[in-house]
């Protein structure tokens, strides 16, 4: 695109939020509880008081290895994330993150967290772009979130491109179509 547009867009209240998963679950190999707590938070289902229990039996009784044991808190986070649990999914993403600073699925699932709680657009906005540069998984959920994150603080044409550049990585996922079917731009 190139010259000025201009963006107009009628948010749908809490359609927005609604519409941003916690889906950046880390895999990890064999069959171990930690393997199953991934599962669980693969799945996107409701997680049941198993799933936290494979979750809390691998980083309390199994000899994980470092990637094992960060992303199981990541995982775990997911399972709190879904459940309500905010603060308790922001601290298992707060643990992944300061054991291994380098993992984008931690950044992208506090981003998400915080966007989910409506709370500081500035902050998720920096984690979601933590996450795009720290190679997340899921791409385009990160700029998904950081679209929703810009346009919940007002930058519209910002969570225009967000939503555009998360339907170009996935072209089959709905929710960025959708959003961006909102949106009407105009040559000024």
């Amino acid at each position: 695109m190139t010259g000025k547009f201009l963006f107009a867009v009628a948010l749908a209240a809490g359609t927005t939020l609604a519409a941003a998963p916690a889906a950046g679950a880390v895999m990890v190999i064999g069959n171990t509880s930690a393997r199953i707590c991934y599962e669980a938070a693969e799945a996107r289902m409701a997680p049941s008081w198993d799933s936290f229990a494979n979750c809390d039996r691998a980083l309390n009784e199994e000899g994980l290895t470092e990637f094992d044991r960060v992303a199981t808190y990541v995982n775990r986070g997911i399972l709190r994330l879904r459940t309500g649990k905010v603060d308790a999914a922001i601290a298992d993403f707060d643990v992944a993150i300061g054991r291994d600073p380098s993992l984008g699925d931690a950044y992208l699932n506090k981003g998400i967290a915080l966007v989910r709680a409506s709370r500081d657009w500035d902050e998720a906005i920096g984690l979601f772009n933590t996450a795009i540069e720290k190679r997340t998984r899921r791409p385009a959920l990160a700029y998904y979130g950081r679209g929703v994150a810009n346009e919940m603080k007002g930058r519209i044409k910002d969570a225009y491109l967000d939503y555009r550049e998360a339907n170009r990585i996935e072209p089959k996922w709905r929710e960025p179509q959708t959003d961006l079917a909102r949106f009407t731009v105009q040559r000024p």
